[in-house]
């Protein structure tokens, strides 16, 4: 059974990352082997992620950094910030 969903899954962000990185890549006018050694990643891990988006969590963030683009990893896994002394202002316990 086929599902549609208009939400990514996993798989398609993936797919855009690694598309998005090569784009990035071809921009800073390096090569896959420049820029796996600039970043001390394996060739085969760069050739890899360019053409299924698998890679280590550690080596994604060393072509970032060589890439000038590891500051976009900081708004991910951002909490979410407790507002329940906001919440407190609008209850009708504050009116009594």
């Amino acid at each position: 059974m086929i599902k549609f969903s208009v939400d990514k899954n996993p798989v398609d962000i993936l797919e855009e990352l690694a598309a998005k990185h090569k784009v990035i890549r071809k921009q800073a006018r390096m090569n896959q082997s420049e820029l796996a050694s600039r970043a001390g990643v394996s060739l085969g891990s760069l050739k890899r992620f360019e053409t299924t988006g698998q890679i280590s969590l550690e080596s994604l963030l060393k072509l970032a950094h060589v890439l000038n683009c590891l500051s976009d990893f900081e708004s991910i896994f951002n909490p979410i910030q407790n507002q329940s002394h906001i919440e407190k202002l609008f209850s009708p316990e504050i009116y009594k």
